[in-house]
């Protein structure tokens, strides 16, 4: 199960997704303005990257249950 290149897909986009918050709570701890934009910035791209995460795992799973694994 740990060579499937789906599953890998699917953890590499997870630890996207939490190095992309870490970069806005990082951000926003900041303060300011400029930083209040960016750490927006950073939010909009955690949802993008969510999102594809989310696709990832249900392909894996739906992939999975086809090939009876």
């Amino acid at each position: 199960m740990t060579d499937d290149p789906l599953l890998i897909a699917a953890l590499v986009a997870c630890a996207a997704v939490l190095i992309i918050l870490l970069l806005g709570i990082n951000s926003f701890r900041k303060g300011g303005q400029e930083a209040s934009k960016e750490s927006n910035k950073f939010m909009r791209w955690r949802l993008a990257a969510q999102f594809v995460a989310i696709l990832l795992i249900l392909a894996f799973v739906y992939f999975r249950r086809q090939s009876g694994g």
